[in-house]
């Protein structure tokens, strides 16, 4: 075992699996690594890769405020913005647009919210339904798509349909003449934030999508301020896998991290960080079907995205354990080549990160006291707060 996962299996040896365990000084250690990365652009945690006000309370503060460098949620949904104001947060960036009538009726009517929350945006039709919602007046920010495109090959994901100032435009002119306020723009550019280092090819891909968006983030701020008078509050750019290149690129006035909190599986094969997993789960194992072989409770928690061994679990503890290739992760047994005694348990990653707590209600939080590791608290998800936001 590695010094943290014993640490996980001494504090919470009492504890029935399966459970989730947080390592509360991975945790730090990741948040400090981002702030060194930022090098002093604002971080703005995305709470799809979080899904604990717990971890939310740890980074930002008690009242979810945050400070100089690390300050505002990058949030999913609109319910879940607003109940993240109701918990204390004054700055609340929706990743996605929402189609959501009920929830923007509710923002409408709430000043508190309407101050705190800005809307994100790609097309005009978004801008109809919160206006016919009586969100006029509601802080907006253009979603910009990122991809790469090479000829006919389309590299990164289908986001926006807008790709420049000149898409930009008139949707900024459409909304200042809606009364919304246009408060500025997102770029993510997920083929270099989300990829690791070890894809084949992925270099040239990340170096020439960086470059190409210089110019653009640039030319985005200079339409907004030119259409609404003024510089744009938000330029907003990266992922906890792109955090330094995208501080300091020109224009961009905050970086967003979640993942880089946790560090999932799908983590662990960059180079611009030091890995440092801090969230894991346990199995107990529950039968031996054969020599060789152990069968775990549950363990299906098979992380979204294009189907592929990548998006299974990752086994941490105890070394050797290997998925067999005809079962994979299991709905209700998992099993895997390697010996466990019945009653013993072992421990894994999910390959995403704010994933995990779906299937779980609460994070056990380990941290180092002067008896060892033990658990200090236990913090519920999203999903304990019976908070999905699906």
């Amino acid at each position: 075992m590695s010094d943290v996962t014993a640490a996980l299996e001494a504090a919470t040896s009492e504890l029935d699996a399966p459970l989730a365990a947080l390592h509360l000084p991975s945790l730090r250690a990741n948040l400090a690594d981002l702030r060194r990365r930022a090098a002093g652009t604002r971080i703005r945690i995305a709470s799809k890769s979080v899904r604990s006000r717990g971890v939310l309370r740890e980074t930002l503060g008690e009242g979810l405020r945050g400070d100089g460098t690390v300050r505002g949620v990058m949030a999913y949904s609109l319910s879940e913005a607003l109940w993240l104001v109701e918990s204390g947060c004054d700055d609340v960036l929706l990743g996605y647009p929402t189609v959501d009538r009920a929830a923007l009726t509710a923002l409408a009517a709430d000043e508190a919210a309407l101050a705190a929350v800005t809307l994100m945006v790609d097309d005009v039709r978004q801008l109809e339904i919160a206006r016919d919602a009586g969100a006029t007046g509601a802080r907006v920010c253009v979603d910009v798509d990122c991809s790469l495109r090479l000829g006919p090959v389309h590299l990164g994901v289908h986001r926006s349909p807008l790709r420049d100032s000149t898409d930009v435009d008139p949707l900024v002119r459409q909304a200042v003449g809606m009364g919304f306020r246009v408060v500025g723009a997102m770029f993510y550019e997920a083929q270099v934030a989300g990829v690791p280092d070890n894809v084949r090819g992925i270099g040239p891909v990340k170096r020439l999508s960086m470059r190409r968006l210089v110019a653009i983030r640039v030319a985005v701020a200079e339409t907004i301020e030119r259409l609404t008078g003024s510089a744009p509050e938000i330029i907003n750019s990266g992922g906890s896998g792109s955090v330094a290149q995208s501080a300091g690129a020109p224009a961009v006035t905050e970086v967003t991290a979640g993942s880089g909190l946790y560090v999932p599986g799908l983590f662990d094969h960059y180079r611009t960080f030091t890995p440092r997993p801090s969230l894991f789960f346990a199995l107990p194992a529950v039968r031996t079907p054969a020599r060789g072989l152990t069968t775990f409770l549950y363990g299906g928690y098979v992380a979204s995205g294009v189907p592929g061994w990548d998006r299974l679990p990752v086994p941490a503890a105890p070394s050797g354990l290997r998925f067999l290739g005809r079962e994979g992760a299991g709905e209700v047994q998992t099993p895997m080549r390697g010996e466990v005694a019945i009653g013993e348990r072992a421990w894994w990653r999910h390959a995403k990160a704010g994933e995990l707590c779906e299937r779980f209600d609460t994070l056990h939080v380990v941290d180092d006291t002067a008896e060892g590791p033990a658990v200090v608290e236990s913090w519920p998800t999203y999903r304990g707060e019976g908070k999905c936001f699906g």
